[in-house]
């Protein structure tokens, strides 16, 4: 447990009381420096028993009325992504740091004006992507910037959940209005966030998108190929068709191959490092998973937001690089819309893919372009088994 000095507690605020923001309040209750003084949530009921439950003293309605009344110095945002724009610039006005909930916004653009309302106001922003973090995924990504492993040559990363009918049933789930994408941009992402942190920055995506089962508006599959910066080509599969749930990331280096395969959250047990026949033991004992383990999760991460905000130092790595995720979830939808593949320059270059998915995707319908796939939409081609993908 950190020790707290002389200085007064930070004080921070929740905006949204849904799941996720019960993990944030669990994470900021195990911490001394911080103080959870207000949470916003326009659901009363909701509100008043989140309220209770975490011992909040001030609840409001609104983030706008939250922040009007509070002077905060963190403000965490578990609300839909497509509320996370509006609510960081008014965060960011109000004088406060800004940890959010992933994915970040709904487009690039989106997330370039928080960036710049973040800079400009000398503020904080992070990102809860958690699979980024626990002390095994940490150990592995030393290994792989040192060169331990040798060069990183291949690798996949499979995010294979499974929701079914009545999952969809609540009324702004499948939608692009609702959900801003599909599976790739609600579940692959973590995953796709896990695979870039370990391996940094990518360079080209070439992928398509398929509706195979689920009677919703977006994709319930989707299959890229990534290439990264330095080489490395990756196999990624996002589903929600998989009885056998799993979460995988695999990279195949030059002297080892490491792997994680857990569901929604990973600790030391979780990772296997094989080495390549011939390496010697003590080589491969270097690379242990380390004992003192901590697991993933928005413990750590809320931590490690915590640290920079009471030392006044950046945030560290663990809770930047927003852009990084949504750039290749963009490049997928990207690359599947108007088929044919997607780089960084081009999302840098092209204004249609850093509007919304959704704003993609209608333009593709008005067009009639049958890139993406689905028996009744232009947008998303159904699969047939007989299918082999070619047009």
């Amino acid at each position: 447990m950190v020790t707290q000095d002389s200085r007064a507690r930070l004080n921070v605020a929740i905006v949204g009381a849904g799941g996720v923001a019960h993990l944030h309040a669990q994470a900021l209750a195990a911490d001394p420096r911080v103080v959870l003084v207000a949470v916003a949530e326009p659901d009363a009921a909701r509100r008043a028993a989140f309220a209770e439950r975490y011992a909040v003293p001030r609840a409001y309605a609104s983030h706008e009325e939250l922040l009007a009344a509070e002077a905060l110095d963190l403000v965490h945002l578990c609300t839909p992504p497509g509320a996370h724009r509006e609510q960081a610039l008014a965060a960011f006005a109000a004088g406060a740091d800004v940890l959010c909930e992933k994915p970040p916004a709904l487009s690039l653009a989106d997330l370039d004006a928080m960036e710049a309302a973040a800079a400009a106001a000398g503020r904080r922003f992070g990102v809860t992507f958690q699979q980024r973090t626990g002390t095994a995924a940490g150990h592995v990504k030393r290994l792989l910037d040192d060169g331990a492993l040798g060069r990183p040559l291949l690798a996949q990363c499979q995010t294979l959940w499974h929701r079914d009918a009545a999952y969809y049933a609540v009324d702004w789930r499948g939608t692009w209005a609702g959900e801003g994408g599909g599976t790739t941009f609600g579940h692959g992402i973590h995953q796709l966030d896990l695979l870039a942190y370990l391996l940094g920055d990518w360079a080209e995506v070439d992928a398509r998108l398929w509706r195979l089962a689920r009677d919703i508006e977006l994709e319930d599959v989707s299959t890229a190929t990534l290439r990264f910066a330095d080489g490395v080509v990756a196999q990624a599969v996002s589903s929600v068709l998989s009885p056998r749930e799993t979460s995988v990331v695999r990279i195949d280096c030059e002297l080892a191959t490491v792997e994680v395969e857990h569901l929604y959250g990973h600790g030391a047990a979780h990772w296997r490092i094989t080495p390549a026949p011939g390496v010697p033991d003590d080589v491969a004992a270097s690379w242990a998973l380390p004992t003192d383990d901590e697991p993933s999760g928005h413990t750590p991460l809320v931590r490690a937001v915590v640290d920079a905000v009471w030392a006044g130092t950046p945030l560290p790595d663990v809770a930047t690089h927003a852009r990084r995720p949504l750039e290749i979830v963009t490049a997928i939808y990207a690359s599947a819309t108007y088929g044919t593949p997607v780089t960084p320059a081009d999302l840098r270059g092209d204004a249609r893919f850093r509007a919304s998915l959704a704003a993609e995707v209608t333009d593709l319908r008005a067009s009639d372009h049958a890139d993406l796939r689905a028996s009744d939409h232009a947008d998303l081609r159904a699969s047939d088994p007989t299918d082999d993908g070619k047009e």
